[in-house]
């Protein structure tokens, strides 16, 4: 700190700066300047931002005798929440679909017109449709806060400054303003007002400093992230005490920045069982509260207690470490979550949810009793209308029926984000004073508004590398800067004047986001500041951007490009490549199998397609998550239909009984098997077979049935033997449980094996070394070996007909024998194709038996397009060319 500025402090002079953060630094400047002078006790210097300086004097007239002419100072969600009330009450915004937005932009347009007094020379500039709807919108604000006596952040400066001439508030002798890069025509206005009081008023600036100074081109932006977050822990290392990262669009590559500069400065940060490091850097910006995992969980429980909640939403509330019983129930709610994915809808009501968890039978015990405490609650304390704080007491409420924060102990960031969450759930019963009555879905989304506006970052110890924004960084002083970003799209910024004020006012006004000279003017003397403010500064831009090539900006290209010699730090895998020690051994073999094969049929199926799926399948129990859809899938009309037929077989027996029956009698015999059918399935999906959506689908089972009755009523007599019939197969060693849909046998003896496909039906797939679809001739071979025909019967609404493989032309419409089909060139006749299912079956059979578990799918890539274990198998690592979009 410069000298003169520790006197001057040490005599009583405050010291304002445009930012908190720049505060902050003067304050340590000062104690380490008087620390150094040999001091040990010494009054806390008078450093504060500007705000902070116009807050203290409101906070003086508030506890004076001038309190009873003030106005009351509006939060900033009680601002919201009125702009939110002026936009929605009037004309020009009963049509807006997006009201919270749209008051959020009017509010910033307020804040504009203050900051840079333009409401005096708005007369002077025509107004479009968006102008004048603002204009109607500030004046009902006016009027409203004029009436109830309040004001907020934008006028609080215009409503200090009459009172700075009154003894009450406490005004310094001498008043420095420092690092302001530009005063705005309010904070003139106050700093003028604060001088006419007998306060010395000056400014100033850190002092210019001169060193090595060069521009570096990145090959991209993570590239650039990288090379910065290297340069920075060598500058640590080296003795750096004040080390600057200044990126322009902070914003967009915060996390990109955390996670990199995060494995640079701490490689294990991101280990299994790791606590939260601290780490040597600060980012400026903070993350939007809603975005903290523990705010996540609250916010979730609000959803879930309202109308209803997605069902990725409540997965995660499940699995959340902050609610009740998380630690000691971990593995029985993750089985709960697989549960329920195959069961519940894609959005959950909190009553369906409890009736799930009940009937689950998971080993949740905490969690039943708390789902079912939370829904009684819901219907005793979240309906009608009430008050933000009485909402804010019943959220409370209901949260801690759920266990929240959790029963383990929370770190230091978990403990300061459940601080900021109920600062923000004291700022929602704020609303009292704006909103009088309100509904929970309106109350639940305003405080996840206030939780999504909210800027947190938690604090930490000082730390020297300090990343900040392009703003953040003016008046600051460094041993070393780097400023990334700086390519000719992005510096200077483009201009971003706000819709509701006249483009040609901020630009007359010289609002620098109001037009591209401003902001070229602005990235000017920000670059010239940079320049200026460290010993070492480094100006980086990316080459290229997607498919993009970039230059580095104007404002930077006259700079020499340096070449940086940055060490190399060796990060966990290169630890554990130079420390391998690998043995090469070939294991594609898993234990034999030992008595029934899980998995029954599919066993073969899955072998055939390729042997390591089968075994991580079956025997390792390896299987993607179902995802909760919408309606019925594919394999529960399936079902559906499967049932109804075979509903109706086991009534008409035979064909003679099936021309037997009347019409009236058939669609009678149907609508009851339609009805057992979707009982079944309604057993587990209730709320999907529900209301209407049960007779749509039992009309479109019964048209389904009756239009393929149709087609069997073309055949030659024959008998129903067998529907939905258990055999077990013994084949190459395993025995495996089977269920035959259907089995006929024609008047003079010849059976045929059904199998109902919903889906596209092709005998071809019967076929081959490793068939697609083994089933069929699974069950010729193992359960009907006097079978003459493996059929699909596909069940196609405008599609019905036979798919079949047959020994003779006769059995089946449509069918002809395979020695007269387009297979025949394959078995030239039934007894070839038996005796090759055989082979081929028992082969496959046989493999699984024996463990074989070789990664080889039978076609690659259509084998594993759809594959749930690529990630196990890691199949792209041993094929050269990944599937597009699958190699991840």
């Amino acid at each position: 700190m410069q000298a003169d500025l520790v006197s001057r402090l040490e005599a009583g002079c405050s010291i304002v700066t445009p930012t908190r953060r720049l505060a902050a630094q003067l304050k340590r400047d000062y104690d380490l300047a008087r620390f150094a002078s040999g001091g040990k006790v010494w009054p806390a210097a008078d450093i504060l931002p500007l705000s902070a300086f116009v807050e203290r004097a409101y906070s003086d007239a508030l506890h004076s005798g001038l309190a009873a002419a003030l106005p009351v100072l509006l939060a900033p969600a009680q601002e919201q929440a009125l702009w939110e009330a002026v936009v929605r009450e009037s004309g020009a915004g009963r049509d807006l679909l997006a009201v919270p937005e749209t008051a959020a932009l009017a509010r910033e347009a307020w804040e504009l017109s203050h900051a840079w007094c333009l409401a005096p020379r708005i007369a002077g500039f025509p107004l479009n449709e968006d102008g004048r709807a603002f204009r109607e919108w500030s004046q009902r604000y006016a009027a409203v806060t004029g009436r109830e006596r309040q004001t907020d952040a934008a006028r609080l400066a215009g409503v200090v400054a009459p009172l700075l001439g009154s003894p009450e508030i406490r005004k310094p002798r001498a008043l420095v303003r420092y690092g302001f890069d530009l005063v705005l025509p309010r904070q003139s206005a106050l700093f003028d007002a604060l001088a006419a009081t007998g306060c010395e008023v000056t400014s100033a600036r850190p002092a210019p400093r001169t060193g090595e100074r060069g521009r570096l081109a990145c090959a991209d932006s993570s590239d650039e992230i990288r090379r910065a977050a290297t340069w920075a822990r060598a500058r640590l290392e080296a003795g750096g005490a004040r080390i600057g990262v200044v990126v322009p669009d902070l914003a967009k590559h915060r996390g990109a920045i955390q996670r990199i500069f995060g494995a640079s400065m701490e490689p294990a940060y991101a280990l299994p069982g790791t606590r939260h490091p601290v780490f040597p850097f600060n980012l400026s910006l903070g993350a939007p509260l809603a975005s903290y995992p523990l705010v996540q969980c609250a916010l979730l429980v609000l959803e879930l207690a309202g109308r209803e909640s997605a069902f990725d939403a409540v997965s995660r509330l499940l699995r959340s470490p902050f609610i009740g019983g998380a630690e000691a129930e971990l593995s029985p709610r993750a089985r709960l979550d697989s549960w329920l994915r195959a069961r519940a809808e894609p959005a959950l009501a909190l009553d369906r949810l409890v009736a799930l968890v009940a009937r689950s039978g998971a080993d949740c015990p905490d969690l039943a009793r708390r789902l079912a405490a939370l829904a009684e609650f819901r219907k005793a304390r979240l309906f009608g209308g009430q008050a933000p704080s009485a909402w804010a007491r019943a959220i409370s409420e209901a949260l801690a029926l759920l266990g929240f924060p959790g029963e383990r102990a929370l770190d230091s960031g978990e403990f300061q984000t459940l601080g900021r969450w109920q600062a923000a759930l004291a700022e929602f019963a704020g609303l009292d004073r704006i909103l009088p009555r309100t509904g929970f879905a309106d109350a639940a989304a305003r405080l996840r508004r206030i939780a999504a506006d909210t800027l947190f970052q938690p604090e930490t110890p000082e730390v020297p590398i300090q990343v900040l924004g392009e703003l953040e960084a003016t008046g600051m002083e460094f041993d070393h800067l780097w400023v990334m970003g700086l390519s000719d799209e992005s510096w200077p910024r483009g201009p971003r004047p706000n819709p509701f004020l006249p483009v040609e006012l901020q630009r007359a006004a010289g609002v620098p986001q109001g037009s591209a000279a401003g902001m070229l003017a602005l990235a000017r003397r920000l670059t010239h500041e940079w320049l200026a403010s460290a010993a070492e500064v480094v100006l980086s831009h990316p080459t290229r951007e997607n498919d993009r090539e970039l230059k580095p900006s104007p404002l930077i290209a006259g700079l020499h490009e340096s070449a940086l010699d940055l060490p190399r730090y060796r990060d966990f895998r290169d630890v554990v490549h130079v420390s391998r020690c690998m043995e090469n051994r070939e294991d594609a073999g898993a234990p034999p199998v030992r008595g029934a094969a899980p998995g029954g049929i599919a066993v073969i199926r899955d072998q055939a397609a390729c042997p390591f799926r089968a075994v991580a399948r079956h025997r390792l129990g390896a299987e993607s998550l179902a995802a909760p859809h919408t309606g019925l899938n594919a394999l529960e009309r399936g079902t559906l239909a499967h049932g109804v037929l075979a509903g109706a077989w086991s009534r008409l027996r035979t064909r003679a009984g099936l021309a037997a029956i009347s019409a009236a009698e058939l669609d009678s015999l149907l609508a009851q098997a339609a009805e057992a059918a979707i009982a079944g399935v309604r057993r587990e999906r209730p709320t999907v077979l529900a209301g209407r959506f049960v007779g749509i689908e039992k009309r479109r089972l019964v048209r389904l049935a009756r239009d393929f009755l149709a087609l069997e009523a073309e055949r030659a007599d024959f008998t129903v033997v067998a529907t939905e019939d258990t055999r077990r197969i013994a084949l190459g060693g395993l025995t495996l449980d089977a269920r035959l849909d259907r089995v006929d046998e024609t008047d003079d003896g010849r059976r045929i094996v059904i199998d109902y496909k919903t889906g596209e039906a092709n005998p071809g797939a019967m076929l081959g070394e490793r068939p697609d679809e083994p089933q069929l001739p699974l069950y010729v071979v193992g359960a009907e070996p006097d079978a003459v025909a493996a059929a699909f019967a596909q069940l196609r609404t405008g599609e019905m007909r036979f798919a079949a493989l047959a020994r003779d032309a006769d059995l089946l419409p449509g069918v002809r024998a395979l020695a007269d089909s387009p297979y025949r060139d394959r078995h030239a006749s039934w007894r070839e194709a038996l005796d090759a299912w055989r082979e081929n079956l028992a082969r496959i059979a046989a493999g699984f038996a024996a463990g074989d578990a070789r990664v080889d799918p039978k076609r690659y890539p259509d084998a594993c397009r759809y594959c749930d274990v690529k990630p196990f198998c890691r199949i792209y690592e041993r094929i050269e060319n990944p599937l597009d979009g699958d190699a991840g």
